[in-house]
C-alpha cells in the first residue's frame, strides 16, 4: 500500500487532471498506458511549490498503475550541478515516492540535434545572428505582428554550415542562435520564429564539452517526452501558451513515426503560492548567496529540504496538497493553512516531552532533600501503543519564567504567591514566594507540595485551574533552541518586492532587505529538556509540552542539543491579524 493510501483512508483522487486522465484511458489512447515524468531542472533545490507537482506526476501514475519517470532538464550547464541532481532525488524519496527509470534531457542531445539538422534542411529553421534586443523587438505584441528577421531566408547550405559551426566552440554565445520558421504574424507569441538552439560556452555536468549549441525549453521538452513514451505531460499554468508549439514540435516528428493515438498530451493545473512565501529558485539562490539565511535548508526556506529539517512529516505535506487540490486558477493559499495541516499530523505522532526555554529555579521546600522519584511520562495520549518513559521528580525544579508572576491579576492560573497549581505528572504545589536579586528580577520561586496529591493518587483528583510543565535541575539535559518564524513581514513578498524595485529602482537583494522578519529566527542558549532527549536523533517529532512542536536539527550533538521549533501549538499569527 502506498504513503497515499495508507495516510489519505485509501481513497482515489479524483480532479479534472485525473478526470481527463480517464478520458483518454476510456479512448484507448496512448494504448492504455499512464506514463509521466517529474521534469527538474537541477539548478537548485526544490520547494514546496515543486511538492505539489511531484503529489501529480507521481501519484496519477500510481493511481493508474503506470509509471513516473524522474527526468532532468539539463539543457543550461551554466546554473547546474550535481549537488542539485543529489538533492532533487533525495526529496523525491524522502516525500514517498520512487521513479521508475532517471533520465536526462542530455540523453537525447543526439536526437534533439539530429531533428535541428533535419529541420534546417527541410528549410524550416535558421540561423539569425541579430542581438536578442533585436529580435525581441522584432516580434512584436500580441495586437501587432512580428517582422520577418532580414536573415530568414538565409540558403539552407549556409543555415546548415553554421548550425554545426555553432556547436564547433569556434563561435562566441550570443553571436548566433537558431529559429524554427513558423509565423511571425502568428497571435500566439511563441510561434513567431522561436530560438530552439544557442551557444553555452560552459562544460556541462555530464557531457563536459561535447556541445556548445544547447536546445531551448520548448524544443527540448515535448520531444524529451515524445522520445520517453510519455502519455500525460503534467505542468503548471503558465506552460498553456506554451502548449500549442509542445504539439507543434511533436507533430513534426510524424515523418519518423506515426503519432495517431500514440503521443503526450499536455494538460496544465495551478502553482502552489503560500502567503509569506517567496518560492522562485532564484531569488532563494540570492537569499544563499548573500548569507539573509543558513543555506538552502534553513528552516526558514520554503524548500523541502529545509521543511524536513524543520520538522515537517513527508506525511504532511502531501496531506497538504491533497487539501488544496488542483484548479485551473492561482490563488495564494494561506501558510497558517499548512501549519493546521502540519500540527494535526504531528499531533498523532510526536513524542511529548518536557522542555524549559526560559528557566526560573522553583524550590519544594517540604520535599525531602536528596529524595527523587520516578514518574512515568506517556509518550502520546494520541497513541496508546507509544508507550511511556521515566522522568525524574526531585526538590529543586526548572519553570517557565512566564510561568511565574508575583503580582499576578484575577485571571492568572500559574503560579503565583498562595495559589496552587498542579506539576504535570507529579504533585500539586502552592507557592509561598520568591527571591529576587539586587536588579528586582526573580532568582527562585518557593512553594510547598502536598504529598498526597501525586497524579494517580485518590487526592490528586482535586480540582485546580494550572498545570505546568516542570524540569528535575539535576535530571535534565542543557540545550540550545531554534525558534523560527515567517521569513518575510509581508504577506504577498513576490508582489511586494516587484513594487519595491519599480519604486526605488533597485535590485532584488535590496527589496528583499526591506521585507525581511528580522525575528524570524530567536536562538535562546539556557534551555533544559529532559534527558530522554539524550538519544534523540535528527528528524525525531517532538511536542514540547505547553510550547510546541519541535524537532532535533541535524547539527545536534549529545554534548550540544540543538532542537528547532517546528510549529507552535495554536495558530498565533491568526491572533495577530485579528488585533
Amino acid at each position: 500500500m502506498s504513503i497515499e493510501e495508507s495516510e489519505l483512508g485509501g481513497e482515489k483522487k479524483s480532479n479534472f487532471i485525473i478526470e481527463a486522465i480517464e478520458k483518454d484511458l476510456a479512448e484507448g489512447k496512448n494504448g492504455g498506458r499512464v506514463q509521466t515524468r517529474f521534469p527538474p531542472e537541477p539548478n537548485g533545490y526544490l520547494h514546496i511549490g515543486h511538492a505539489k507537482a511531484i503529489c501529480m506526476d507521481f501519484g496519477a501514475a500510481e493511481q493508474y498503475g503506470g509509471v513516473c519517470n524522474l527526468r532532468f532538464d539539463d539543457t543550461n550547464p551554466v546554473k547546474e550541478d550535481v549537488e542539485y541532481v543529489d538533492a532533487i532525488k533525495e526529496d523525491i524519496k524522502w516525500l514517498g515516492f520512487q521513479w521508475g527509470n532517471e533520465y536526462y534531457a542530455s540523453d537525447y542531445f543526439q536526437q534533439l540535434w539530429d531533428f535541428a539538422i533535419r529541420l534546417v534542411k527541410e528549410g524550416k529553421a535558421y540561423i539569425d545572428e541579430q542581438t536578442s534586443e533585436e529580435i525581441a523587438q522584432q516580434k512584436g505584441t500580441p495586437t501587432i505582428p512580428g517582422q520577418n528577421s532580414p536573415y530568414r531566408n538565409r540558403p539552407i547550405e549556409e543555415n546548415l554550415a553554421l548550425f554545426l559551426k555553432m556547436n564547433s566552440g569556434e563561435v562566441e554565445e550570443g553571436a548566433m542562435v537558431l529559429r524554427a520558421k513558423i509565423d511571425m504574424a502568428n497571435p500566439n507569441m511563441h510561434f513567431r520564429d522561436p530560438i530552439i538552439y544557442r551557444v553555452v560556452k560552459h562544460p556541462h555536468h555530464r557531457t563536459g564539452n561535447k556541445w556548445y549549441a544547447y536546445p531551448m525549453y520548448d524544443f527540448a521538452h515535448g520531444q524529451s517526452d515524445y522520445f520517453e513514451g510519455v502519455t500525460h505531460s503534467l505542468c503548471t499554468l503558465e506552460f498553456v501558451v506554451h502548449r500549442p508549439l509542445y504539439d507543434f514540435f511533436i507533430d513534426e516528428l510524424k515523418e519518423q513515426k506515426d503519432l495517431d493515438d500514440n503521443r503526450p498530451r499536455q494538460y496544465e493545473f495551478n502553482k502552489l503560492n503560500l502567503s509569506y512565501t517567496l518560492m522562485s529558485k532564484r531569488n532563494l539562490l540570492i537569499l544563499v548567496k548573500e548569507g539573509l539565511v543558513q543555506g538552502w535548508d534553513d528552516p526558514r526556506m520554503p524548500t523541502i529540504c529545509a521543511f524536513r529539517r524543520r520538522g515537517y512529516s513527508p506525511e504532511s505535506i502531501r496531506k497538504f496538497v491533497d487539501k488544496i487540490g488542483y484548479t485551473t486558477y492561482d490563488a495564494l493559499n494561506e501558510f497558517g493553512l499548512l501549519e493546521s495541516v502540519v500540527r494535526d499530523d504531528l499531533n498523532s505522532r510526536a513524542t511529548r516531552v518536557s522542555a524549559v526555554l526560559n528557566p526560573v529555579k522553583c524550590i519544594i521546600t517540604n520535599y525531602p532533600e536528596g529524595q527523587v522519584e520516578q514518574l512515568e511520562a506517556i509518550n502520546n495520549p494520541e497513541d496508546p501503543a507509544s508507550g511511556t518513559h521515566t522522568i525524574e521528580f526531585s526538590r529543586e525544579l526548572w519553570i517557565e519564567r512566564d510561568d511565574f508572576m508575583e503580582d499576578a491579576p484575577k485571571k492568572y492560573f500559574r503560579m503565583t504567591p498562595g495559589q496552587e497549581v498542579r506539576l504535570k505528572n507529579a504533585y500539586i504545589v502552592k507557592c509561598t514566594g520568591c527571591k529576587k536579586n539586587a536588579a528586582g528580577e526573580v532568582e527562585e520561586v518557593y512553594c510547598e507540595y502536598d504529598p498526597l496529591t501525586r497524579s494517580g493518587m485518590p487526592e490528586s483528583n482535586r480540582k485546580v485551574k494550572g498545570t505546568l510543565h516542570w524540569l528535575s535541575v539535576a535530571h535534565c539535559l542543557p540545550a540550545e533552541v531554534r525558534l523560527y518564524d515567517r521569513l518575510w513581514t509581508c504577506e504577498n513578498p513576490r508582489d511586494e518586492m516587484a513594487r519595491i524595485r519599480e519604486e526605488k529602482q533597485c535590485d532584488a537583494l535590496t527589496a528583499m532587505k526591506e521585507m525581511i522578519n528580522p525575528d524570524s529566527l530567536k536562538v535562546l542558549t539556557n534551555c533544559y529538556v529532559e534527558k530522554y532527549l539524550a538519544d534523540a536523533k535528527p528528524l525525531d517529532y517532538l511536542q514540547f509540552q505547553r510550547i510546541g512542536y519541535f524537532n532535533v536539527d541535524k547539527d545536534s550533538t549529545p554534548q550540544h542539543l540543538i532542537f528547532n521549533k517546528t510549529v507552535g501549538l495554536k495558530d498565533s499569527w491568526a491572533k495577530e491579524a485579528k488585533k
